[in-house]
């Protein structure tokens, strides 16, 4: 029998129907046997989750407030308890971590008792053992992940538990106190527990059926993404697409662990799977569209400048001498452009284009803002032919000058800056000329 180890994020866990769909879920599949929760998100939208609840608990610690916030958080539980049906007393559990907040508790444990508590739960509503994260996910001094200990742990865990629910998003310093991941919480958790029992593949469930090829705030009810890639998914992360956070992924790819993204509230939706195999006979070249605005180009322009050995290096030892990293160096022959966040740029950008002048003695120096990115990414786009041409021309009929291109050497990705205001536009037609509408 194949393992699967499942993830449930906090909107599948929000209120006692959800922990009845998840429930259904988990004994739906056999297979399904190692559940990772997190603690109970919103149920509505001026709700708050219980993270947050947590948060403001311990802001209030030392003060009247507290009792009364905290109530809030026994409520919120105790009310999941009583429409689930089932026998659980979490009192002494409420008295422990109310005691530990109001001495010398930490915020992550103050955090993590969200996760902590959801566990407790979930576990007695399936019949399944409870695992403390702590005594399963350590970290070394530094703070990183301590992969032995980890795995070490978790090995012997699967030799005694068939079956387990482990609550993420925390695990253990060397001294025994708790630290949570700084981000990616309990999708990192379930990555993790995913390699260490060996699954044959890591179940992410949330409130939305997998990826989708683009943004739907910018374009309207974009495609499903049925397969993609890690590399892929890396690249549409670094551009912004709202996807699973880095170290949520590593765990699983380098163990060669699928991940499937599902939906809680549709779980006959087979949803996305995150690979490290290209799709299967997929008809488009391209995987998905993601772009962002908030750039600028340091733009230089010297004669001769590709005959000048070490040019480039002067240019950007400017931006290493004011602590700034650039996301794209598209050239010519004789010019260079270099695109900045302006995030990282703030008001520097037209000193700092003037730095980099005198350091090369360039002809024009300039900074120009106003700029947005499109990544186009896919495996397919390295044996198909033309790709490049239609993106342009995509875009030449939408009536949108184009302002930088830049393609990596691996052929994953074309990347093409437009002005900011052509940003919604430029994307959208994109998006038809390789997903036509019907």
């Amino acid at each position: 029998m194949a393992l699967k180890v499942v993830k449930f994020g906090g909107s599948s866990l929000a209120d006692a129907q959800q922990f009845k769909k998840v429930a259904r879920i988990i004994q739906a599949d056999p297979e399904r046997r190692y559940v990772v929760p997190s603690a109970p998100g919103k149920r509505y939208d001026n709700d708050t989750k219980v993270t947050d609840l947590l948060y403001t608990a311990y802001e209030m610690r030392g003060t009247e407030a507290f009792e009364t916030e905290f109530a809030r958080i026994e409520k919120r539980y105790d009310k999941i308890i009583a429409d689930l049906g089932i026998t659980l007393d979490l009192s002494d559990e409420y008295k422990t971590i109310k005691e530990k907040i109001q001495s010398d508790a930490s915020r992550d444990y103050v955090a993590s008792r969200g996760e902590y508590l959801s566990g407790q739960v979930l576990a007695k509503l399936l019949d399944f053992p409870f695992l403390d994260a702590a005594n399963l996910i350590f970290f070394d001094a530094s703070g990183n992940l301590d992969e032995y200990r980890t795995y070490e742990a978790l090995y012997e865990a699967a030799k005694h538990h068939t079956c387990a629910v482990i609550p993420g998003f925390y695990g253990a310093n060397p001294d025994g106190t708790v630290r949570t991941f700084s981000r990616g919480g309990s999708d990192i958790t379930g990555a993790i527990v995913a390699r260490g029992f060996e699954a044959a593949i890591y179940e992410n469930w949330t409130d939305v059926s997998g990826f989708l090829v683009t943004n739907p705030k910018i374009v309207e009810n974009p495609k499903n993404i049925e397969y993609i890639t890690f590399r892929e998914l890396r690249e549409l992360a670094y551009m912004g697409a709202s996807v699973l956070h880095e170290d949520a992924v590593l765990p699983v790819k380098s163990a060669n662990i699928p991940i499937n993204i599902r939906n809680t509230n549709d779980p006959s939706h087979p949803g996305t799977i995150i690979s490290n195999v290209p799709a299967p006979n997929r008809d488009c070249p391209i995987t998905g569209i993601a772009g962002k605005r908030g750039f600028s180009i340091i733009h230089i322009e010297k004669d001769g400048m590709n005959n000048e050995i070490g040019f480039t290096r002067r240019a950007l030892e400017i931006l290493e001498q004011n602590n700034i990293s650039f996301e794209f160096l598209p050239s010519g022959i004789d010019t260079m452009g270099i695109i900045v966040s302006n995030d990282k740029l703030g008001v520097r950008g037209e000193a700092i284009a003037k730095q980099i002048g005198a350091a090369v003695n360039a002809d024009i120096a300039e900074c120009i803002s106003g700029l947005a990115v499109i990544a186009v990414v896919g495996r397919g786009m390295v044996r198909a032919k033309g790709v490049a041409a239609r993106i342009f021309s995509a875009i030449a009929r939408a009536n949108i000058s184009i302002r930088m291109i830049d393609q990596g050497s691996s052929e994953l990705n074309i990347i093409v800056g437009v002005d900011e205001y052509d940003f919604r536009t430029a994307m959208n037609a994109i998006y038809e000329e390789f997903f036509p509408r019907n």
